[in-house]
């Protein structure tokens, strides 16, 4: 390559990607401004790279030129350009001649053909040159002094990368333009024949002539469709072919780069409100861009910071702040894995700013240190004092915690506002909030990242892009914050909910989710093939019931064998019509039929073993050598925690199967599990809200009240109770609790409807106050259209007056279950609170690593054990003020199972 460098700008595709990758951008005005600022920022960058001696902006001419006279149909399917683009043609040309950059645009010929023309003119000349664009047709140029640069991935494009590309050298790149043709402009093609078959063509025959020579030889429709394209080659190869002869008045020396015009430029940045290319118009267009940068969009100024100045600033308008938003740019999801790509700030509602840390777009030199940077915020993240808020800001936590910083200081979370407020609403991520509580529709991570396969990590977004995207997080979230806190504000109890629960709760889940739980990856992989035969056992004995083999996991197999074969009743159907094979449908069918209960229990042991025995070893982390759930605040709209990655509230805890896979949970060695369980939790708390007397002497007493049931049910003495009537009066009492009528009992207990209602009617005249607190709490939702727990947590139920039937049941089941089970929830999370800080006052060696329903399991070094299985006991009763005693079962073991 020679000394001297020609830059020749494709300032089309410049202008549609710029415009397709900044949508949001606009002035206050509501005036599109993403596409301007898009090429400006391309350009700067590309002159502070590179520093050509020479550059061309070249862009398409209008009207038609030499191609459509060849072929009158050349991009006749092309959409008419969009209006917002269009708006912005005029603005960035004029800018462009004000930077001092040469502009050209010729008619009768498109950029390409400019392009290729000053190439060739350049090459006669000694002088290299670089195409900057991402148009596969500028590829033929490519030689030994003519490289490619596609700004979408910083990459320098020469011989072999056209090779490695395309899979074809660039002097066959116009033959394999002939055979694939080109939708866009509409230059036909052979039909059927894409990218990978055009180079398997070319490489084997050498040549598009090599190809025609042996077209005889193609079998089947293609080799047809290739031999019916023969005569249209010569068309197609004109078409795709740069005119590299066009006649201009310059030459590619010509193309120096002017003084830029400062007094044209100031007004226009003035005019379209870049504020960043204001402050930094003291520098040429040749030197490196300033390091600040700031957006305008919808009335909100977004700020990149660059400098040290600039964070310096920022630093203290966060000090200075009484609260302040605050959002993570990361490499993963995985809270474990994810390293930090930036962070975001706001602290009002039309300002924020975005942090790059670590960004490799375009291989940007301009990011301040994160390691440095990261230590000048520490005492800001770390200040207790300083409030913060954020929307999901558990994840946040463990993002910083993965770079040693422990943020403090959590003072809001909009995600769990919402959900406070309204815990039925189905999504409470901040785009569906932001539609729905401010009417604006934000950028999506696909809008900057893309989408599918071809979508981009976080870290390869440009940093303008990025700072769109992740200072709107921080305003929207600032935004939001204010918008809802005022409603928990006129809510008292729903206040001390949010702030005495959820907020607190928060900081615990993360330490638990960090701890993580040790599991024994080698007795999994052993019961995985325990599993198995036991599959395989259960599979034979379908096939013999069903006199026939089949496919036990295909529904519309299940269906044929149930219903068409066997002519077993049908209880339900889908909602096409057919036979329904749902899990509660063979349920009902299993208690008359062998073969649905052979097909359950097929199933349940396939999911234990593809969640959890196959899967559980290959979700430990390699660093800590543990598994790590995500626990989740805003999901279940009783109040009640749910675990994804794995899921650990779904092991079955009274299955053999389900008991083994508890024995895999471990203790690290010295150390012990403690699991903490509420026993009966939430009849107890049936008993304190009905004020029922039977139910409230019964746990006063610390009577069995399963035993107590059956007996007044089953009118026998108590200490004549079978355990077969235990376990019947267990179902009616859990049952009733939540809604169940005499049909679901009769269904659970495999007996007759009416012996079912004789069972209800017992069990309501021996608690009387039970059927009270029904018919009130059902009363009561039908009038208000909610319910509320012991703590205050709603629970709204839009069906409790809808007229239809079963959705009104459903709501009317939910309005009597929904206050225990969310009190229940409410509780345990009150327990978790307050030993997580007992633990850490009293630097106590053990560590909370599990929730699961009703039940708190610990690790705990073995000299300790002790100590906590007594003062856990203490925190937990006391986690409420009930009626009736809370009685929680504590148990000790070197595995899960051994200590439930």
């Amino acid at each position: 390559m020679s000394n001297k460098l020609l830059i020749l700008v494709d300032g089309s595709y410049y202008m549609f990607r710029a415009y397709h990758a900044i949508r949001n951008l606009q002035t206050s005005h509501d005036e599109p401004t993403g596409a301007i600022f898009g090429v400006i920022n391309s350009l700067r960058k590309l002159l502070n790279d590179f520093k050509p001696d020479y550059i061309g902006v070249v862009f398409d001419a209008k009207g038609k030129n030499f191609r459509n006279d060849l072929f009158p149909d050349y991009k006749a399917n092309r959409p008419p350009m969009p209006e917002e683009l269009a708006r912005q043609i005029e603005p960035i040309h004029k800018i462009i001649k004000s930077m001092g950059l040469p502009l050209l645009m010729i008619d009768g010929v498109e950029a390409d053909d400019v392009i290729g023309t000053l190439a060739k003119q350049a090459e006669a000349r000694g002088i290299d040159t670089i195409i900057s664009s991402g148009d596969k047709d500028l590829a033929q140029l490519v030689n030994d002094h003519v490289r490619m640069y596609n700004a979408m991935n910083n990459g320098v494009i020469d011989y072999k990368g056209v090779q490695e590309k395309y899979g074809v050298s660039p002097e066959l790149i116009i033959d394999y333009l002939v055979l694939v043709g080109d939708n866009v402009d509409n230059i036909p093609g052979v039909p059927k024949v894409g990218p990978k078959t055009a180079v398997r063509w070319l490489n084997d025959y050498g040549s598009l002539d090599g190809i025609i020579n042996h077209a005889d030889e193609f079998k089947g429709k293609v080799g047809e469709y290739l031999r019916n394209s023969i005569d249209q080659f010569p068309l197609t190869r004109k078409l795709v072919t740069l005119k590299c002869d066009v006649d201009l008045d310059i030459t590619a020396e010509d193309l120096v780069p002017q003084t830029p015009d400062h007094t044209t430029l100031k007004n226009q940045y003035a005019r379209w409100e870049f504020r960043s290319l204001l402050n930094g118009l003291e520098n040429s267009p040749s030197q490196a861009p300033e390091n600040t940068n700031v957006q305008t969009a919808g009335g909100c100024t977004y700020e990149s910071v660059l400098t040290e100045k600039n964070l310096d600033a920022w630093i203290e308008k966060l000090k200075s702040a009484k609260l302040f938003a605050l959002d993570t740019e990361t490499t993963s999801l995985d809270y474990m894995v994810a390293r930090l790509v930036g962070l975001s700030f706001a602290t009002d509602t039309d300002r924020a700013a975005y942090l790059p840390l670590s960004h490799d777009y375009d291989g940007v030199p301009t990011q301040l240190n994160p390691e440095e940077t990261l230590e000048k915020l520490r005492p800001l993240l770390e200040d207790n004092g300083k409030h913060k808020v954020g929307h999901n800001l558990k994840y946040d936590m463990h993002i910083l915690a993965n770079h040693g910083v422990l943020l403090q200081g959590c003072k809001h979370d909009t995600m769990l506002e919402s959900y406070v407020l309204n815990s039925t609403a189905s999504r409470h991520d901040m785009d569906s909030l932001a539609e729905k509580y401010l009417g604006k529709t934000t950028i999506h991570y696909e809008d900057v990242a893309g989408k599918g396969s071809k979508q981009k990590a976080f870290n390869k977004v440009s940093i303008p892009e990025a700072t769109t995207y992740a200072a709107e997080d921080a305003e929207v979230t600032f935004a939001l914050h204010q918008c809802l806190w005022p409603q928990l504000v006129d809510n008292t109890r729903l206040k001390k909910l949010y702030e005495e629960i959820e907020i607190p709760l928060l900081t615990v889940l993360s330490h638990m989710e960090r701890n993580g739980v040790k599991i024994d990856a080698d007795m999994l992989k052993q019961q995985s093939v325990k599993l198995l035969d036991q599959m395989h056992r259960i599979e034979e004995q379908v096939y013999c019931a069903a006199g026939e083999q089949f496919n036990i996991g295909s529904p519309k197999q299940i269906q044929t064998i149930l219903y068409d074969k066997l002519g077993l009743p049908v209880l339900a159907k889908t909602p096409k019509g057919q036979p329904s094979t749902a899990e509660s449908v063979l349920q009902e069918l299993s208690l008359e039929f062998e073969l649905p209960r052979l097909i359950l229990d097929h199933r349940s042991l396939s999911k234990l073993k593809s969640t959890y025995t196959d899967k559980l070893p290959q979700q430990i982390n390699k660093t800590t050598g543990r598994v790590h759930t995500s626990y989740h605040q805003a999901v279940a709209a009783t109040g009640r925690l749910s675990s994804s990655d794995p899921n650990l509230q779904n092991i079955p805890v009274r299955t053999e199967e389900g008991r083994r896979i508890r024995q895999a949970f471990i203790a690290a060695p010295g150390y012990q599990l403690v699991a903490a369980d509420y026993s009966q939790i939430e009849l107890r708390i049936m008993a304190h809200l009905s004020g029922d007397k039977g139910l409230l002497a019964a746990f006063s007493g610390n009577l069995d009240i399963h035993k107590m049931t059956a007996a007044e049910v089953f009118d026998t003495e108590i200490n004549s109770v079978s355990v077969e009537q235990r376990r019947a009066a267990k179902a009616i009492n859990f049952g009733l609790i939540y809604g169940m009528s005499a049909f679901g009992l009769a269904r659970q207990l495999g007996i007759d409807r009416g012996q079912a209602k004789t069972y209800v009617d017992r069990y309501f005249d021996r608690y009387p106050g039970v059927k009270e607190y029904m018919d009130k709490i059902r009363a009561l939702a039908r009038e208000t259209g909610f319910v509320e727990t012991i703590f205050g947590r709603r629970l709204y139920l839009p069906d409790i007056n809808a007229r239809n039937a079963a959705r009104r049941q459903y709501a009317e089941r939910t309005a009597i279950n929904a206050p225990m089970q969310g009190s229940a929830a409410d509780i345990i999370k009150k327990a978790m609170i307050s030993a997580d800080t007992w633990l850490r006052n009293n630097k106590i060696n053990a560590k909370l690593i599990m929730q699961v329903h009703d039940e708190l399991v610990f690790e705990v070094e073995k000299n300790e054990v002790d100590t906590l299985k007594k003062e856990i006991a203490r925190i937990m009763s006391a986690s409420a003020d009930l009626a009736v005693p809370l009685i929680v079962d504590v148990g000790t073991g070197n595995t899960w199972d051994d200590a439930h």
